[in-house]
């Protein structure tokens, strides 16, 4: 193996391990870490983003759990004869097209524009959305899906804090 091959090949691991580094240092610093990795490492824009561009990627994870839930809830929709729980889940595809089509385009483009405390708030805000669709129902047929966005944007609107903060 040549000397030149040896070195790239250690650079290209120093790359990989800084990249590995800065999820895992931005991620120790949120309150669900595992996730916020897991998401994080499983987006190969992930590799060539600074914090801010982490946290327009968690916002995109934000939009795509909100698109999947709105997808749940029509199929729970066709299945569901319980007219209460029917109300429920509309108020909840009604609350999750608000996530979908305002907090989350407004945190991208708080993000973008390095205007953290608008996107701190539009995630928070699609966090308690969440928190709110989970109190519609007395046993909600939701209540991982509803975590699980709930997590993921607590996770945005974290990262965006911690910019705020000049982590």
């Amino acid at each position: 193996m040549s000397l030149m091959t040896i070195f790239l090949l250690i650079s290209q691991f120093s790359i990989l391990a800084d990249e590995d580094n800065l999820i895992d240092k931005t991620c120790k610093q949120t309150p669900f870490y595992d996730l916020c990795v897991a998401t994080l490492q499983n987006d190969s824009r992930s590799a060539s983003a600074n914090v801010s561009g982490l946290g327009g990627i968690m916002v995109d994870a934000v939009s795509v759990k909100a698109t999947e839930l709105l997808d749940h809830i029509q199929e729970l929709l066709k299945r569901t004869t319980d007219p209460m729980v029917k109300q429920s889940l509309k108020e909840c595809a009604n609350i999750y097209h608000v996530v979908r089509d305002a907090d989350v385009p407004q945190a991208a483009q708080a993000f973008a524009y390095g205007d953290y405390k608008f996107a701190e708030q539009a995630m928070n805000d699609a966090a308690n959305e969440a928190d709110i669709c989970q109190r519609k129902f007395m046993r909600s047929p939701l209540t991982d899906w509803n975590k699980n966005e709930h997590d993921l944007a607590t996770v945005a609107a974290s990262i965006a804090k911690l910019l705020l903060e000049g982590i």
